[in-house]
């Protein structure tokens, strides 16, 4: 029996036979759209995701991956990685991200949590700085929790405040930064008229400035750092307004790369450097873009670049960006509570289970993917194989990545028969189509495809069941486009490139030669989201999911 009185016990599925290899595979960011120029999906030479779409219509069918299918706020705010992971392996949706800070700032109970209580002691000497992404795209960030927390907090105490902002145009339009900039002063103005010293401090682009990922460009980091930290700065302006349109003068300049800059006094001084006493929130809720910063603010020992100097702070994330590392130790708003995932009801009912993808998306296949739980469920039962990324580089480099190393670390697992599940992710088509290379995205998603046939060919040895699916998209829209779907240009007449990710709905498709007669995806879950995949992948390892869990999408008819 499990702690809460439950059994781990699951049923066995009455027609679907136990003991097949699973290949689980996840194209990361390969959604579904119109075949068209800047669908690189279509463009790419794709035969073996083709073949499947094109096969038997019974056993390929679209999921929803982005907005409440996931557990975000709505249909109107795009999947990620993460999120996705979660549903993929939970089998349910759980508030997620935005959603968990939505509620929280709703119902005030993130006023009353032990991370807003810790940076509240710094409120009556110190200065409160906020610093993260100042945009409405709600990947990482979202400007009206923002303004919400800037309420809540100088209603609870906080006398001076400091707005350290990063500049969007990746989650939404290039040059939207200015028009948010104004809003956000305005918030500001009517701050200082209730007698509270609040400013935008420092700012830069979210791709030159703080927010590197996978330690990909410690430099980031450290111009993020010198700004906000020590106040230093190349570019030095009187308001944050006027700094952010005349750094978009300089040629080839997007709100991406913004260079860094700083708010000064009549006299020339930084008005918000973070100094001892002080507490820092950073305001994102997605992680990725937040652990580096988070790791240079929270830890005493640290050697990824000369901070100068090492303010005596009280910090808390928005979330919890790491729960593997604790980091950050203090925080705003707790993570959902994923218990009884997919993966671990598995383990426990004898499936031995083998996971692989390369650095930047290894955490997904493994930490996300089991609830965003570090570790095995079982040694004895599992392995977990990370391949480095390549570092350094932009992936439109070396679009192909560790496709082909994935792939072939799949077949052996698959081929040397100790495994019951085999589980992959193929990064190429979001991580290159996030850098907006549309020629790299297409080389990106035909290596990815090229990944997926060594994995099927390696089932089909064993006599296996497939299940290939992604979890959410990007790589199959790379322009922008208005309400009426056309693609937006700049006003030199150029295509605007799309970089996030999208609202685009992901394949699912099953097959193999171990695949039951008769097993057909049903037609009575026409709103099928990721969720929904847990189940199915359950059935089709010879039991019944939980009761709990989103529903199957599969069913088996007698032939």
């Amino acid at each position: 029996m499990g702690s809460s009185g439950f059994s781990w016990k699951l049923n066995d599925h009455p027609k679907l036979p136990k003991g097949k290899t699973i290949a689980m595979v996840v194209l990361d960011g390969w959604g579904e759209a119109h075949a068209n120029q800047y669908n690189c999906i279509h463009i790419a030479e794709t035969p073996t995701m083709d073949s499947l779409k094109k096969g038997a219509p019974e056993k390929w069918r679209l999921v929803k991956a982005h907005g409440k299918a996931v557990g975000l706020p709505t249909d109107d705010d795009m999947g990620n990685s993460e999120v996705g992971h979660n549903a993929l392996g939970a089998g349910r949706i759980f508030a997620q991200g935005a959603k968990l800070v939505d509620s929280a700032l709703e119902t005030g109970k993130i006023y009353d949590g032990e991370g807003f209580n810790y940076i509240k002691e710094s409120f009556a000497t110190g200065t409160l700085h906020l610093i993260g992404l100042l945009s409405d795209g709600g990947v990482h960030s979202r400007i009206d929790q923002l303004q919400l927390l800037l309420k809540g907090a100088s209603v609870r105490g906080a006398k001076r405040i400091r707005v350290h902002i990063l500049t969007d145009g990746r989650d939404c339009l290039d040059g939207s930064s200015v028009g948010f900039v104004e809003t956000l002063e305005n918030d500001l103005v009517k701050l200082r008229e209730k007698g509270i010293d609040a400013q935008i401090a420092s700012g830069g682009g979210r791709m030159y400035v703080t927010m590197d990922r996978y330690e990909n460009d410690w430099e980031v980091v450290k111009r993020g750092w010198d700004a906000q930290v020590l106040g230093e700065a190349p570019h030095k302006f009187k308001n944050a307004v006027e700094a952010v349109k005349k750094l978009r003068e300089i040629p080839n300049i997007s709100d991406q790369y913004l260079p860094p800059f700083v708010i000064v006094d009549d006299s020339g001084k930084s008005v918000g450097p973070i100094v001892d006493g002080d507490a820092v929130v950073t305001m994102n809720f997605r992680a990725d873009r937040m652990v580096m910063l988070a790791s240079a603010l929270e830890y005493e020992k640290f050697d990824k670049f000369d901070r100068v100097r090492y303010p005596k702070i009280r910090y808390a994330g928005m979330l919890q960006y790491d729960g593997e590392l604790k980091l950050p130790s203090k925080y705003l708003v707790s993570p959902p509570e994923i218990d009884r995932t997919s993966g671990e009801y598995l383990v426990h009912n004898g499936v031995r289970t083998f996971a692989c993808s390369e650095t930047v998306k290894f955490g997904h296949v493994t930490f996300f993917w089991n609830g965003n739980r570090s570790g095995y469920f079982s040694d004895k039962m599992e392995e977990y194989v990370e391949i480095p990324s390549d570092s350094g580089i932009t992936f439109n480099v070396q679009p192909k990545m560790k496709a082909l190393e994935i792939a072939e670390k799949a077949r052996d697992a698959i081929l040397s028969r100790k495994w019951d599940q085999v589980r992959v992710n193929l990064p190429n088509s979001d991580m290159v189509g996030h850098t907006g290379d549309i020629n790299a995205t297409i080389v990106a998603c035909k290596a990815a495809d090229q990944a997926v046939k060594m994995i099927l060919d390696a089932i089909e040895q064993v006599g296996g069941i497939y299940v290939v699916t992604a979890d959410h998209g990007n790589a199959e829209d790379m322009v922008k486009r208005n309400k009426k779907g056309e693609p937006l240009l700049d006003k030199n007449g150029n295509i605007q490139i799309l970089t996030s990710h999208t609202l685009e709905p992901v394949p699912v498709a099953i097959g193999g030669p171990g695949l039951a007669p008769g097993v057909r995806f049903r037609t009575d879950v026409p709103t099928g989201g990721l969720a929904n995949v847990a189940a199915t992948v359950m059935n089709l390892h010879g039991f019944e999911a939980p009761s709990d869990y989103e529903t199957t999408l599969i069913e088996v008819v007698d032939k």
